[in-house]
């Protein structure tokens, strides 16, 4: 019976998830179906754009060399009107001299005659007949003004759309996730030399599998990418996946996209809890600040004589903090010189790994875990559910891994952030230099329960990096440690024997009481 429940159990997970996937498919089919009545519209509107404005060159060219013919004839008219005006006229006045010679001819008067030849010779040499070029300025040929468009005809015959790439694919096996970047590789299905760059585009996600159309990210945009790989750094993995797609754009147009693929990008997101803070500890999602105000409220009844008789209005020097309650089922929060506040995300297995960096003029901050069940007026590193590592910057510098009210001092210099490593199911909690990767301190722990990253924090404030994956370095340190049967160092619960002192650790300037001003 139970083994048919199994098998039936794993038939309807089958379904489940087929059932998802297909619906996943339609909802891509109808998202697809729509996007292709838009971009068709589109591509027509963009079409008759590019016609039209084809249309208005030609037009422009048209009026442009009509006018070119126009301005010629006119000119060539004028010209020719010009000869045949002075031509006219040289022919009248030729005529009146022959009419003039012939006559002469007839006069019998010897000086008569001699004086009508002398004025016919004078006029000849002055006639305008004899001084006008007999050749056309301008001839009735056009041919230097007509078009041929033998070439440019098969050029406009020839139009067709423009020569899209073809989708690239990307190379799941050569894709790498590795300290928080993601190098994404693809190539062309076939040679193509006009391809000129590629558009990548990406988005975060928590579901794995095929991008899902309804997805709540955005795609983010890489453009001009010149080769067939590109390497996005410095992201935060607070997704458990991301999508993946490109396209290869030639100098005319962009190809259709390569089948998105998901790479997985889990990481350790958690933020603080206010509920459980110190009301002295001003608390974001990423930050916590000592609050020296905070949870202090302001008399309404001003008391001293230089008040007397005025309205019960606080001095302006003082200020009031109002908290919200904690809501029902939450934790105690800490409170006497326990300024702590705890990660709203627990660790029951797995490697974990976070960054924390203190402000410039933070005088005194502790970095580790606890169990939930710290008790509320507990010191982190004072109990035998929480480990740390605290900086002291106060009357007199300490760096000092605590555990159990016992310290072991560190000599190295505090970093100016630090990276701590959670190796639940192993046991081990390690500290580093969070720039250069420096094994700072290891703790051997066998945890019984679940672990909540742990901060404490007085006249300062601390800033938290999370969605880190454990970084590479941390790796091949954690590998080289294990394998050294853990050699280094540490205040363990089973070995209390390297710790120092207890009277050492209550020497240390923490946030004992003897401390605070």
């Amino acid at each position: 019976m139970d083994s048919q429940k199994d098998a039936l159990q794993r038939i309807i997970a089958t379904l489940a998830n087929k059932n998802e996937e297909l619906q996943n498919f339609i909802e891509t089919l109808n998202h697809t179906l729509g996007r292709v009545q838009v971009n068709s519209t589109q591509v027509v509107s963009d079409l008759e754009e590019e016609f039209d404005t084809l249309y208005s060159i030609l037009d422009e060219m048209k009026e442009s060399m009509t006018n070119t013919i126009k301005q010629d004839t006119v000119r060539k008219s004028h010209e020719l009107q010009n000869q045949l005006t002075q031509s006219t006229s040289a022919l009248e006045s030729a005529e009146e001299l022959l009419e003039f010679a012939n006559n002469a001819l007839h006069i019998t008067d010897e000086g008569d005659f001699t004086k009508a030849a002398k004025q016919i010779k004078d006029r000849v040499t002055m006639a305008p007949a004899f001084r006008l070029t007999l050749k056309p300025k301008a001839t009735d040929n056009m041919t230097h003004l007509m078009v041929d468009f033998s070439q440019e005809r098969p050029l406009l015959q020839g139009l067709k759309f423009l020569p899209v790439p073809r989708a690239p694919e990307i190379v799941l096996g050569d894709c790498l996730v590795i300290d928080n970047e993601v190098t994404v590789a693809w190539r062309m299905p076939a040679e193509d030399s006009k391809i000129d760059h590629y558009i990548l585009e990406y988005r975060k996600t928590s579901h794995e599998g095929l991008p899902r159309v309804k997805d709540e990210q955005c795609w983010e945009v890489v453009d001009d990418v010149k080769s067939t790989e590109h390497t996005l750094q410095g992201l935060r993995f607070d997704t458990k996946f991301m999508n993946f797609r490109v396209r290869a754009c030639n100098r005319a147009a962009a190809g259709d996209y390569s089948d998105p693929v998901t790479l997985e990008t889990r990481a350790f997101n958690f933020g603080f809890d206010s509920t459980s803070s110190h009301l002295n500890l001003k608390v974001e999602d990423r930050s916590v600040e000592w609050d020296p105000q905070g949870g202090k409220g302001v008399d309404s009844k001003v008391k001293g004589k230089e008040n007397k008789g005025r309205s019960g209005t606080p001095s302006p020097k003082r200020t009031s903090v109002t908290r919200s309650p904690a809501p029902r089922g939450a934790r105690d929060r800490f409170t006497g010189e326990s300024y702590t506040v705890l990660g709203d995300t627990s660790m029951e297995s797995g490697q974990h790994y976070w960054e924390v960096k203190p402000q410039k003029d933070c005088k005194s901050y502790s970095v580790g875990l606890a169990y939930r069940n710290l008790g509320k007026f507990e010191q982190l590193g004072k109990t035998n559910t929480s480990w740390c590592i605290h900086v002291n910057n106060w009357l007199q510098n300490s760096f000092a891994a605590k555990h159990n009210n016992k310290a072991k001092n560190l000599d190295v210099a505090a970093p100016d952030s630090i990276g701590v490593y959670c190796d639940f199911d192993r046991g081990q909690l390690s500290f580093y230099n969070a720039e250069n990767k420096q094994l700072l301190h290891t703790f051997k722990v066998k945890f019984t329960q679940p672990v909540v990253p742990a901060f404490m924090v007085w006249c300062g404030g601390l800033t938290l990096s999370t969605g880190l994956q454990i970084p590479s370095a941390v790796r091949s340190l954690q590998k080289t440690e294990n394998g050294l049967g853990g050699s280094n160092s540490s205040i363990s619960q089973q070995d209390p024997a390297v710790a120092c002192d207890i009277c050492l650790y209550d020497k240390l300037p923490s946030v004992d009481s003897s401390l605070m001003p």
